[in-house]
């Protein structure tokens, strides 16, 4: 019976085919039962190591090159230590490398170059740490790669350049919660599969969030607090087959622009809560190929015109209208926007206050004046 902290190694040795398995054994060094590896024995080690699984040890660091000689190793796990850091060019040298794992570890953040020159790995599992943000070029050179998963960690904050130099990834899966994404977040990633962001609680979409991102299959923006999405929040991202906005609470859209030089076949803007909608109709161009724009919420007062204009309903108002929901008034919270004659709501831009959409219409000068003699009067001006 073997310490649940002990070095677990699987050699594999001679070659083999279908007629021939090859010899598989399993060799246990053991070491202190007291506090576990204090650093990695990666020296003491045969080259011909392909499995490799160090749990539940002490060493706080992985140095750069940490692995070096163990060329044909193919699966690394190192779940369960006491890592609070992981230094530029760990795992550099281990070509053939396909699984590696470290969770269930103290690890505060991913320092730059910390993954940098991985290739052909299929899952590179960060799960279940202590990961609060990502450092610019922490996956610089790495390619090739079936899936990352981030789930788990408290990641607040997504830095720039975080996956600069990153291409080929089939699933980059992100954790719940993330408050801030920086402008160039995704700047140099590029070949991905799926995009995934859910549950952020976000100050603002910032411009240029996605600048530099290219070629993803599917980006999914969804069941998070947008705050306010700022003009230029998507500028710089080309290549993208399905930007999927879904189920969102947005505060403001300023500005979304998406343009023929984006290169987006589809967007798919469905569920979404927006509490303020676009200043003028004009601020939201979606020259895509192909735009749904289903089960949202809008405001149902003068700011509606400025929707049914955009790009939003593509010239077809009526279907819109029967296919999204007014946010506001309050006395049409849920209710599809068709139930509202627009005609009898006044523009925001003809200087008015609307009272029970539009059915009071107060000039802004006559009400201002109407105020202004009331100051007036409580502060006995005319005594």
């Amino acid at each position: 019976m073997h310490s649940s902290s002990e070095l677990d190694v699987y050699l594999r040795l001679g070659d083999y085919d279908d007629e021939k398995p090859g010899l598989s054994t399993r060799m246990y060094l053991p070491f202190s039962e007291t506090g576990g590896l204090e650093d990695i024995p990666a020296q003491q080690l045969p080259e011909s190591v392909e499995e490799l699984s160090l749990t539940k040890n002490n060493f706080p660091v992985i140095k750069g090159d940490a692995f070096a000689g163990l060329r044909v190793l193919r699966k690394l796990t190192l779940d369960g230590n006491n890592i609070s850091s992981i230094r530029p060019f760990a795992f550099r040298g281990l070509n053939r490398l396909r699984e590696l794992s470290i969770q269930h570890t103290p690890l505060p953040y991913i320092e730059k170059f910390s993954f940098a020159a991985l290739q052909n790995v299929s899952v590179l599992l960060l799960a279940n740490n202590k990961i609060r943000y990502v450092e610019g070029y922490s996956f610089a050179g790495t390619s090739n790669v079936n899936v990352i998963l981030l789930s788990n960690n408290p990641l607040l904050t997504i830095r720039s350049h975080a996956f600069a130099g990153l291409t080929n990834v089939n699933n980059l899966i992100f954790p719940s919660g993330i408050r801030t994404i920086e402008q160039d977040a995704f700047d140099g990633l590029q070949h991905v599969g799926q995009l995934k962001l859910s549950y952020m609680d976000l100050f603002g979409l910032h411009a240029y969030t996605f600048r530099g991102l290219s070629h993803v299959h599917s980006i999914y923006i969804q069941e998070s607090d947008l705050g306010v999405v700022q003009r230029n929040a998507f500028t710089g991202l080309v290549h993208v087959g399905r930007l999927n906005v879904l189920n969102n609470k947005i505060d403001l859209i300023e500005r979304l622009y998406l343009r023929h030089e984006n290169y987006i076949e589809v967007l798919r803007f469905h569920g979404n809560h927006v509490l303020e909608a676009p200043r003028q109709a004009k601020d939201v161009v979606l020259e895509v190929d192909t735009v749904s724009a289903v089960d949202n919420h809008f405001p149902c007062d003068c700011q509606a015109h400025n929707v049914l204009e955009s790009d939003f309903a593509r010239g077809n108002s009526v279907e819109f209208q029967r296919r999204n929901y007014c946010i506001s008034p309050f006395e049409y919270n849920g209710k599809p926007m068709n139930v509202v004659d627009f005609d009898l709501v006044a523009r925001c831009h003809d200087n008015v206050i609307q009272d029970n959409l539009g059915s009071g219409v107060i000039g802004v000068s006559r009400f201002s004046a109407l105020l202004l003699i009331v100051f007036l009067f409580s502060t006995n001006f005319f005594r």
